[in-house]
């Protein structure tokens, strides 16, 4: 592991270039500033060493595949609008060269906290752990010979070095790997590089030191610190002078249009392949490449120079995940088990207990095994006609899957609405799409223009001379595995209303019909966008007239230019407005004759804050909306999005007076956002109880039950 040096001694894309800063003038925050502003909350959780060591860990490498995704998705996008010459402007004014200025001043010093926290925090705490991450060059003479000969038996044959001749085209790079610069010289032709793949697809990241004793200490080498230490063996005759470490990263935003796609299935796996040679959008050098070298990679790869960074901490910390997997239940959180209410369980009809009264399951506090077993006990429910789905993040080994095949053996009538353009899972909804096909299943492979990211589940019963319709709607996805690590409400309501906008819903889905209008559900892009905004109006008016306007929203992403200036509108009236936005916001709270009367904190903490909550007080006619939708452009005209009403009054009572307010009072994990679109971490007056939302929420799973 080469010794860490500061990159603020070495010449970076940054002192080249001097960055226009974000202007306070505009109404609202850059998106992208906001992200990665997201991402520094993010690290904090790494810093903070009240959290297990492995679970630190964790934080760092979700800060690695966040950053990855980013320059992915929302720089790549930038990159194509410096390129194409944007003509118009966001919100916010700033262009894109602006923008990509203003990232790089704001990522330097994150980048340089990961490497300080890698080098000076986690791996010293880490050994004092009997887990040993080691430098080469620290091992005895023995190991080293160890490490060799593994290198040589399993490594070295899988190794296919390449040639770089700077003067010919640039060979491929696959996209987020890991790689070697070698430079070498050839006792006749002089110094030549070459590069080679560090095979971390085929090797554990983390490579076991052989001879390490059983027990709890336990001692690995990184595998690309390995094969550096060995290069030599791949140039015979050679003499290796100098190894270096870089990674590139491809522009992997798909676009499908409309005058392309015929079949959208042949279109997404085109797509796909096309991600894999997408152009470069960000490169990734060790701290001691030389300039000259890394100006070189620049040029071939055609980068702006904002884009290319040094690396204080090791490349893609994205692989740091492996180390979830020790076996150190000591350094990890405390497990819990999910409360399954009693009423629910496979011995009980679940379809009688919701005819009863609606139910809600908040996620991962309640477990995801009722909705499983609903869903088992409607396919082999001889009176169930129909289920129908939508399918937007599959786990790998699904039992819901595996239900809805039961289902379509029972001879029910199966539709699921696959939605082929979910990113990054494109593949693995193809598979599913697929098998379901196979096994009888109406597939509907969503919608060419839209996005389906709603979440609903119908299920259609005869009972005796009528049709009982059993409607299940989240913000999560039907997905088990993430149902454990993402905050999740869903509700299930045989409410005959409900169903029927399901149903409609549905229709629209599979078939050509096309509804303006619902009866209780808000749906994207028809109606959500409007009655959100006539909501905040009508809570304006009150106040004006009453003076007890109220809103809270808890979501995830606030950008849309028009339900921003409702809600400043809203705040100029005097309505008091408490919004908790775990990401993305681009609205300024508490800026004087603007939004005087707006907080917006965010928590991060143990479990993906992904819940949405919409609270209008209306004048005590309390609405409360839960559901897919954040309030972003994309999810409110390029997206199927759906909010629905919480019917059951105990439900309202228990999302108003206490989930909610939870959220808003957290101070322990929760970051209150300042004007400037800064944040600032909340901490606990002196005479203040210390308030953890996740952990009273897990203290309290179950209480808002009402078993009977």
């Amino acid at each position: 592991m080469p010794a860490r040096k500061s990159s603020a001694d070495r010449k970076t894309a940054a002192g080249k270039s001097k960055s226009k800063k974000q202007s306070g003038d505009s109404p609202f925050i850059n998106r992208e500033i906001s992200w990665v502003r997201f991402h520094k909350r993010i690290l904090e959780e790494a810093q903070d060493t009240t959290h297990p060591l492995l679970e630190r860990i964790k934080f760092l490498a979700i800060c690695g595949s966040n950053l990855d995704e980013f320059f992915m998705v929302r720089v790549s996008g930038l990159k194509r609008q410096l390129k194409k010459g944007a003509l118009e402007a966001p919100p916010d004014g700033l262009t894109p060269l602006e923008q990509l200025e203003t990232i790089n001043q704001e990522l330097l010093p994150l980048l340089e906290a990961h490497g300080k926290l890698w080098y000076d925090d986690l791996l010293p705490k880490l050994r004092t752990a009997g887990i040993t991450i080691h430098r080469i060059e620290e091992l005895d003479a023995t190991k080293r010979k160890e490490l060799r000969d593994y290198f040589e038996r399993m490594i070295f044959p899988a190794l296919t070095p390449l040639a770089l001749d700077f003067n010919q085209p640039f060979p491929f790079i696959s996209n987020l790997s890991i790689n070697l610069a070698v430079s070498v010289r050839h006792p006749q032709r002089g110094d030549r590089y070459a590069r080679v793949k560090v095979p971390l697809d085929l090797f554990p990241r983390f490579v076991p030191i052989p001879g390490t004793a059983p027990g709890r200490t336990q001692n690995f080498v990184l595998l690309e610190d390995l094969v550096a230490e060995n290069v030599d063996l791949l140039f015979p005759g050679m003499k290796v002078r100098d190894v270096h470490m870089f990674r590139i990263t491809r522009d992997a935003d798909i676009e499908i249009t409309t005058d392309e796609a015929e079949d959208l299935l042949t279109a997404i796996e085109e797509s796909v392949e096309t991600r894999r040679v997408g152009s470069p959008i960000r490169l990734e050098v060790d701290n001691d490449m030389p300039d000259k070298l890394a100006d070189l990679f620049t040029t071939k790869l055609g980068l702006h120079p904002l884009m290319v960074f040094r690396s204080p901490a090791p490349l893609s910390l994205v692989g740091f995940w492996d180390l979830l997997s020790l076996n150190r239940p000591d350094l990890k959180d405390l497990p819990f088990l999910p409360y399954v209410p009693g009423d629910l369980v496979p011995e009980k009809s679940l379809m009688a207990a919701v005819e009863h009264r609606d139910r809600l399951f908040y996620h991962p506090y309640d477990s995801f095994v009722p909705l499983v077993t609903f869903l088992k006990q409607a396919a082999n429910d001889p009176q169930v006609l129909a289920i129908k789905i939508t399918l937007y993040r599959i786990d790998k080994h699904s039992p819901i899957i595996d239900a809805l095949m039961e289902a379509r053996e029972n001879g029910k009538a199966v539709a699921a609405v696959v939605e082929l353009k979910a990113r990054f899972d494109e593949e693995n909804n193809i598979v599913w799409a697929r098998a379901l096909e196979n096994a009888g299943v109406h597939v509907v492979y969503g919608l060419l223009d839209l996005k389906v990211h709603a979440k609903l589940l119908l299920v259609v019963r005869k009972k005796g001379n009528s049709i009982v319709r059993y409607s299940h709607m989240s913000s999560g996805n039907y997905n088990a595995q993430t149902s454990r690590i993402y905050g999740d409400i869903g509700y299930l309501t045989a409410d005959p209303d409900i169903g029927a906008d399901v149903a409609d819903l549905f229709n629209y889905l599979t078939g050509y019909s096309h509804k303006e209008s619902y009866r209780k559900l808000l749906v994207a892009p028809v109606t959500l966008k409007d009655e959100m905004i006539a909501r905040i109006d009508r809570e304006a008016t009150r106040h004006r007239e009453h003076g007890d306007g109220y809103i809270g929203f808890k979501l995830n992403g606030l950008l849309d230019p028009e339900i921003i200036q409702a809600l400043y509108r809203a705040s100029r009236d005097g309505v008091r407005i408490d919004l908790n936005v775990r990401g993305l916001c681009a609205l300024r709270p508490g800026v004087k004759g603007l939004s005087d009367n707006i907080k917006v904190n965010s928590i991060v903490g143990r479990f993906l804050e992904h819940a949405r909550i919409y609270y209008f007080r209306n004048g005590g006619e309390e609405e409360v909306f839960l559901g897919s939708s954040d309030m972003m452009p994309r999810n409110l005209k390029r997206r199927v999005e759906v909010l629905f009403p919480v019917l059951d009054a105990g439900y309202r009572r228990l999302l108003v007076d206490e989930i909610l307010p939870i959220h808003l009072k957290d101070n322990v994990k929760s970051r209150d956002m300042l004007p400037d679109g800064t944040y600032v971490k909340r901490k606990a007056a002196k005479d203040e109880a210390k308030v953890d939302s996740q952990d009273w929420l897990i203290r309290n799973r179950g209480s808002w039950h009402r078993e009977e």
